[in-house]
């Protein structure tokens, strides 16, 4: 066989022999993969020992909850990236060794060199150029970082925001469920009472049937209200990243209003949002990345300079030094990058006039963000107080039933009416009040003021968080509040 063939033939076997096919995974590693996951996913946490408050649902939302912590891991590998792109500015020295035979060669012919030989080299290159362009792309890198980290308070804002509001229907809920329950015996009872009397031709059949459709449409009101705050308690978990069925026990306080300590104008509440907020943040970084991209298609445009020096060493009897020191420089130009250079500046240009055209699209809606959040607390607390107007006329009039019919002047049909009418309003100011609350915080949001202090760590114990959290939503206009047991 002629050894171009043979060679031919080599390279097609080893190619045949290095083909990778897919190989999924077997299925009793995807379980055993899925079952470590969902053991890790709740592990190492502080048990709740106590009845948990407002305050201890941040500070754990904010020390476990998943999604923030993705946030807070692509910061950390943004800047491990960082940390890596300025290296590429540093001289590169390249180690190299040989080995090179041949077949015995005619010995009537002159030769200059062994048969076999070792080389070795060690050489150390910078090339000025690619420093440059190093130093660019370093800044950029950095920059990345700092989106990242505007992505991370943007997180943080919407899971706090979330926390309050699944709290406070969750408090709804465990202050309500009692008195639900009690009420569907009485009402189910209530109920067959009625159809009786009707099918016993105590009562007319109409008066019987008008007053268990109005049962049956309040007790529907208040399953439908059930059904909204039943899922809040496991909502308000998942932001605690407490494993789903966990028992435990939320404080309930008294309802107390809250006084936003934000005294500006409309226009001075516009320019702190587009001073804080996260997405305008985020695009101003992005402008001086592009900025800098300007900079990077110049350099890459310029002639490359490599300078090089080191130490070499070559076994080779025939020649008369085996060992020395080579050094110079050498300049590349690319000339085809002269082409290229009008369409990458066109490239650049658009980018800078999309991120131009974005934040123009972002600052409005930032100043309606802060217009309809200022708007919506100022009508839920307007509806608050209408909610709380209607329980306590509601509970009024339950006082004044309860009275007549233990006197005996009306029934026990109407006094069930009433006790779910009264159960209906409280339910309905909890959601108000908890949408209030949610309101409360969105106006922060809406500025992209963080919702937590400076100082705080999360590898602080959640106590501790949560007493700084406290302290700061007090500061911001949050009245304190009295614990009561739940009714």
């Amino acid at each position: 066989m002629k050894l171009p063939v043979f060679l031919m033939v080599s390279v097609s076997l080893i190619a045949t022999g290095c083909t990778v096919t897919p190989k999924p995974l077997p299925p009793e590693a995807h379980a055993s993969f899925g079952k470590e996951r969902l053991a890790l996913a709740t592990a190492n946490q502080e048990p709740i020992s106590d009845r948990v408050d407002l305050y201890e649902a941040m500070a754990r939302a904010l020390k476990y909850n998943l999604d923030t912590k993705v946030e807070v891991m692509q910061a950390a590998l943004k800047l491990r990236e960082a940390d890596l792109v300025s290296y590429s500015a540093l001289p590169k020295i390249v180690a190299g060794a040989g080995y090179a035979g041949r077949s015995e060669a005619d010995p009537t012919e002159a030769s200059t060199r062994d048969d076999s030989i070792v080389t070795a080299d060690l050489t150390s290159s910078w090339n000025i150029l690619d420093f440059g362009l190093s130093y660019v792309r370093a800044k950029q890198a950095t920059d990345e970082v700092l989106v990242q980290d505007e992505m991370k308070r943007r997180m943080v804002n919407k899971v706090i925001e979330d926390v309050r509001t699944a709290y406070w229907r969750a408090v709804s809920y465990q202050r309500l469920v009692g008195r639900m329950r009690a009420l569907e015996g009485r009402v189910a009872r209530a109920l067959k009472d009625t159809r009786n009397l009707s099918s016993n031709g105590e009562t007319s059949p109409l008066v019987a049937l008008t007053y268990e459709r109005e049962l049956i449409e309040v007790k529907r009101e208040v399953e439908l209200l059930e059904g909204e705050l039943l899922v809040a308690k496991t909502q308000l978990s998942a932001l605690m990243n407490v494993k789903p069925g966990t028992e435990f026990t939320l404080e309930v306080p008294k309802r107390r209003d809250t006084q936003l300590k934000i005294s500006y104008t409309s226009q001075e509440m516009f320019n702190i949002a587009a001073t804080n907020r996260p997405e305008m943040r985020e695009i101003s970084y992005r402008l001086r990345i592009n900025e800098r991209e300007v900079d990077a298609a110049l350099l890459d445009l310029l002639p490359g300079i490599n300078l090089y020096a080191g130490p070499n060493y070559d076994s080779n009897d025939y020649i008369a030094t085996n060992d020395w020191v080579s050094w110079g420089a050498k300049v590349s130009f690319n000339l085809m990058k002269l082409a290229t250079l009008p369409a990458v500046n066109k490239k650049i240009e658009a980018e800078k006039q999309m991120l131009d055209t974005r934040s123009l699209s972002v600052a409005m809606a930032v100043m309606t963000q802060v217009h309809i959040s200022r708007a919506r607390y100022a009508h839920l607390k307007h509806s608050y107080s209408t909610a709380a107007a209607l329980s306590n006329v509601s509970h009024r009039i339950l006082t004044q039933v309860r009275t007549e019919t233990d006197a005996q002047k009306t029934s026990e049909q109407m006094l069930i009416r009433e006790e779910m009418n009264a159960l209906l309003a409280d339910a309905k100011l909890d959601m108000a009040y908890a949408d209030l609350q949610n309101a409360y915080a969105n106006i922060y949001a809406s500025l992209g003021i963080d919702p937590f202090p400076q100082t705080l760590r999360t590898t602080q114990p959640v106590k501790e968080m949560a007493g700084e959290l406290r302290d700061m939503w007090l500061e911001r206009g949050e009245l304190k509040t009295d614990l009561v047991a739940a009714k």
